[in-house]
């Protein structure tokens, strides 16, 4: 029997399911939206808390109903600010961007399979796949596949 694979979506994911102004983005994932049922899917009270600061209220509530099913992770365990601090202390995120770090610690401290993201500028790419999962071998987690929705 095959195990079901746990996967973390950071808030990109569903934005990206509204993202009018990227036409291409928004039609892979609501392509890759159906493909969920296959997994075990997870966000983090970052996501929602980044959902509802979005601005306008139609796409809020969307992004929300469109969620709503996902189990959702605290990301305020003294584990995982300590691990996101982790990847800011060694340059793998900037500090400035510690929300990335946290989604990342959210997914690496609850031993899920697959982080999925449309950040290719901190999340999705190879540097941060491969600094990432040494951090985490060095301190005893277990590796992580970092993608965007494309690759599924």
């Amino acid at each position: 029997m095959l195990k079901v694979l746990k996967m973390y979506l950071d808030t990109s994911v569903p934005n990206g399911y509204f993202d009018d102004k990227n036409l291409e983005r928004q039609r892979v994932t609501k392509e890759f939206w159906p493909k969920l049922k296959e997994y075990q899917v997870f966000i983090s009270d970052t996501v929602i808390y980044e959902i509802k600061a979005t601005g306008e209220e139609e796409r809020k509530q969307g992004l929300l109903k469109l969620v709503g099913s996902f189990v959702s992770l605290s990301s305020e365990t003294t584990e995982i600010k300590t691990l996101a601090e982790e990847y800011i202390t060694r340059r793998v995120i900037p500090a400035k961007h510690i929300e990335d770090a946290i989604h990342i610690a959210v997914a690496t401290a609850n031993s899920l399979d697959i982080l999925v993201s449309w950040n290719f500028e901190h999340i999705v790419k190879l540097k941060t796949k491969r600094e990432v999962n040494a951090i985490n071998a060095l301190l005893g987690y277990k590796q992580i596949e970092i993608i965007d929705p494309a690759m599924l």
